[in-house]
């Protein structure tokens, strides 16, 4: 798979200090094994609350 991690790094709203920064589908399979989403799916400041969890997600939609 080709991918595009200084391009994504760009868009990357993630704030942690992660291994998978910029790596989307290493990103998205993680959260996915622990039941959440990750900061893409989210606000600027929802982001920042470190709450991944899809509950918060659906509550703040």
């Amino acid at each position: 798979m080709d991918c595009k991690k200084e391009q994504n790094l760009k868009n990357c709203a993630c704030t942690y200090d992660c291994p998978r920064k910029g790596l989307c589908c290493e990103c998205i399979k993680h959260h996915r094994e622990k039941n959440e989403l990750p900061a893409c799916y989210f606000s600027k400041d929802q982001e920042k609350t470190y709450d991944r969890s899809i509950d918060f997600f659906i509550e703040n939609r």
